[in-house]
């Protein structure tokens, strides 16, 4: 799996093939078979090898809960942003290994004395997963289109500043227009920290609603 996965993050998911994998581990193709079934099935290996539970969980366990999901977003936010092709595949029937069941367990764990159901618990594990993986992905799509395009930030925004410019002294853009210059500059890591803070906020209000 270390070969699998160190290849997909080198290259991305689309370099990553049987025998490439076998070629890196200098063994033949079809001796590779021998333990996975197909390509599919090592991607699935590949994606709980990866997680790994954050850090050593006993010392998280008696934390409040808001401390331990900020724990699992920043843990969510390194893995997305470290093995970026985990963000090509397909986990809407995630393949649930030993890593990946540690993990769920452990996250249930910090919502176990709230007054929230089965399904609202799944809902906001799920809910702050999507949030991380957007974000990595947003970062991840704009490092690439400065890669893939040969174009630097400085160079696309100066082909769209007279637009704007334009744009804002008309009087169409006020709200824009408004905007501190550094409104699009904040770093990408704090400002999903701020929307997890938002969202467990949410959630604490709604246990203070429920008397908790």
């Amino acid at each position: 799996m270390t070969a699998a996965v160190g290849l997909a993050d080198r290259e991305g998911l689309t370099a990553l093939s049987m025998r490439r994998v076998a070629t890196e581990l200098g063994v033949g193709t079809m001796s590779l078979y021998r333990y996975v079934p197909g390509k599919d099935e090592l991607i699935a290996l590949m994606c709980d090898q990866v997680a790994l539970p954050p850090g050593d969980l006993e010392q998280w366990r008696g934390k409040n809960w808001r401390e331990t999901l900020e724990l699992i977003t920043e843990a969510s936010w390194e893995l997305y942003t470290t093995h970026t092709w985990l963000l090509q595949v397909n986990q809407a029937r995630p393949v649930l290994g030993p890593h990946s069941m540690a993990n769920l367990d452990f996250a249930l764990g910090a919502l176990e004395d709230l007054p929230f159901t089965g399904q609202e618990k799944m809902t906001i594990l799920i809910a702050l997963d999507n949030l991380v993986m957007g974000a990595a992905r947003s970062l991840v799509l704009y490092q690439q289109a400065a890669q893939q395009s040969g174009v630097t930030d400085e160079e696309f925004w100066r082909t769209q500043e007279p637009y704007i410019v334009r744009g804002m002294e008309e009087g169409d853009l006020s709200h824009m227009a408004a905007l501190p210059d550094d409104a699009f500059s904040a770093d990408p890591a704090d400002s999903t920290r701020f929307a997890v803070r938002a969202l467990l906020d949410g959630l604490q209000h709604l246990l203070e609603q429920r008397g908790t």
